[in-house]
């Protein structure tokens, strides 16, 4: 596990984060909801390797960033987010960011697109892509669905829909084990809240999408493959892999992210 050195005070919560330093060009790791910064541990070491720096954290209420005594919302995790790159000097990083991590990064780069340069998204859903009526009304439900599930059971059941190899299922379910049934649904909640349709948006930085090819989760299966049709770009599908590909496969996702980052 990657030793997270340092912490940086934010509001209601200190986010512990390790930074690799100068010099080379910036990347910004972004877990999952409910994960940490071990998801993308082999990711960060071979980003270091290859001259770059890497930044990895447990977002507020996960991990090491914990406690935490102010609101969980996606507003909150953006800000957070921002205030990392202000904070460490990252000037215009690329951000790489899982599920959560993902829809959070494709609203940072709607919002400010020429603060960064360049996208990973890796098995998260399409922000801004068009929603049926079934996908709005399983959104809808899917915070109170997992209300139902007891505390107990519940990081074993996310850890064994999140991943399909027994070590990542085993880390993810570690993970989860940190996190309150209470914040999970709030982080829950906010990760839902990313998604914004606005069909004639395309992303105006350099894009990647990679995606497990046993992920079942949401609606991702549809909609990254949509999406990679939109941007008129490939979506890299990563065999035996499922909604956690770089813990289930980690070498095949870092070969696709030190491509993506040398073109």
């Amino acid at each position: 596990m990657v030793n997270l050195d340092a912490k940086l005070p934010l509001a209601g919560c200190s986010v512990a984060y390790r930074d690799s330093g100068p010099p080379g060009p910036a990347v910004l790791f972004l877990h999952g909801a409910g994960a940490d910064h071990v998801s993308f541990e082999e990711q960060a070491r071979a980003v270091v390797g290859s001259g770059r720096r890497a930044v990895v954290w447990d977002m507020r209420g996960h991990g090491l960033s914990r406690p935490n005594t102010s609101p969980i919302t996606a507003d909150q995790f953006v800000a957070d987010a921002e205030a990392v790159i202000s904070g460490l000097g990252l000037g215009r990083p690329v951000l790489v960011g899982h599920s959560l991590g993902g829809n959070m990064a494709q609203e940072m780069v709607r919002r400010r697109p020429q603060a960064y340069s360049g996208l990973v998204v890796i098995d998260a859903t399409w922000n801004a892509g068009p929603l049926g009526w079934m996908e709005r009304r399983l959104l809808r439900l899917a915070a109170p669905a997992l209300a139902l599930i007891p505390a107990r059971t519940l990081p074993g059941l996310m850890a064994r829909a999140s991943a399909v190899t027994d070590a990542a299922q085993k880390d993810l379910a570690r993970a989860f084990s940190r996190v309150p049934k209470h914040d999970f649904l709030a982080i829950w909640r906010a990760t839902v809240s990313f998604v914004s349709p606005a069909p004639r948006y395309r992303t105006p930085v350099p894009l990647c999408l990679i995606r497990g090819a046993q992920d079942r989760t949401g609606n991702i299966a549809k909609a990254m493959p949509a999406w990679a049709e939109h941007e008129e770009i490939g979506e890299v599908v990563i065999p035996d892999a499922g909604h956690v590909p770089s813990q289930d496969a980690p070498d095949a996702v870092t070969t696709v992210l030190l491509r993506f980052l040398d073109s």
